[in-house]
C-alpha cells in the first residue's frame, strides 16, 4: 500500500529523538512535505496558516498535549475534518478510548516501524 508522495503531514512531538525517528519513517515512506511543531499550540498556530492533510501527533506533551490539539482541531470549523494520529507509549483500552472519543483518526503505540506508521496513514487519509 503505498502513500500519495505529495501527502502534508505535521508531526507534532516534544522529543527530539522521537520527532528526528517519526521523520525518518516518513522519508522511507516517500513523505517530505512535512512540517514540525514542538506541542499542541504551536501545531495549531501551523494547522491555522498552513494546508495539511494528516497530522502526527505524541499524545504527552506540555504546555498542550495531543489530545487537547486534537479536541482544539476538532472545535474548529475548518480543521475538524482533519485526520489526526496520536502516538504514545500507553496503549491500555482506557486511553484508545479516550482517543477515539476526542474524534482520533488513529492510535500509534510507541515504538513503531515504518509498517505500523504507513498502515495508519493509510487508513486515516483514506488510501
Amino acid at each position: 500500500m503505498a502513500l500519495d508522495p505529495t501527502l502534508r503531514v505535521l508531526v507534532v512531538d516534544d522529543d527530539e529523538d522521537v520527532m528526528l525517528t517519526t521523520l525518518g519513517l516518513l522519508r522511507r515512506l516517500g513523505i517530505t512535505d512535512v512540517a514540525e511543531a514542538r506541542d499542541g499550540a504551536e501545531a495549531l498556530d501551523r494547522l491555522r496558516s498552513s494546508d495539511i492533510d494528516v497530522v502526527i501527533s505524541d499524545w504527552n506533551m506540555q504546555p498542550v498535549s495531543g489530545i487537547e490539539l486534537l479536541r482544539g482541531i476538532r472545535a474548529d470549523a475548518r480543521l475538524e475534518r482533519l485526520p489526526v494520529l496520536l502516538v504514545t507509549a500507553e496503549s491500555t483500552d482506557d486511553k484508545i478510548e479516550v482517543a477515539r472519543a476526542a474524534g482520533a483518526s488513529g492510535y500509534l503505540v510507541k515504538p513503531f516501524d515504518a509498517a505500523r506508521l504507513e498502515a495508519a496513514l493509510a487508513d486515516a487519509v483514506g488510501d
